[in-house]
């Protein structure tokens, strides 16, 4: 996976993990949330940041202090 790629990748993982956020609040704000949906929802918002993470990691370049 070259830079070009790794960068949509991770452009799409954040646009992912700041939809989360938003069906997240919705489903607590409403009356009554599905406690199980929302379990699964910040489950899956947290693989997301690792992911984010990894291709931050990626492509930010060692600078050696």
């Amino acid at each position: 996976m070259n830079e070009e790629d790794m960068a949509k990748r991770l452009a799409a993982l954040r646009s992912e993990h700041r939809d989360l956020d938003t069906a997240i609040a919705a489903l607590v704000e409403s009356g009554g949330p599905d406690q199980l949906q929302v379990a699964r929802l910040k489950k899956r918002k947290l693989l997301l940041k690792d992911q984010i993470a990894f291709f931050e990691d990626h492509l930010t370049p060692d600078i050696i202090a």
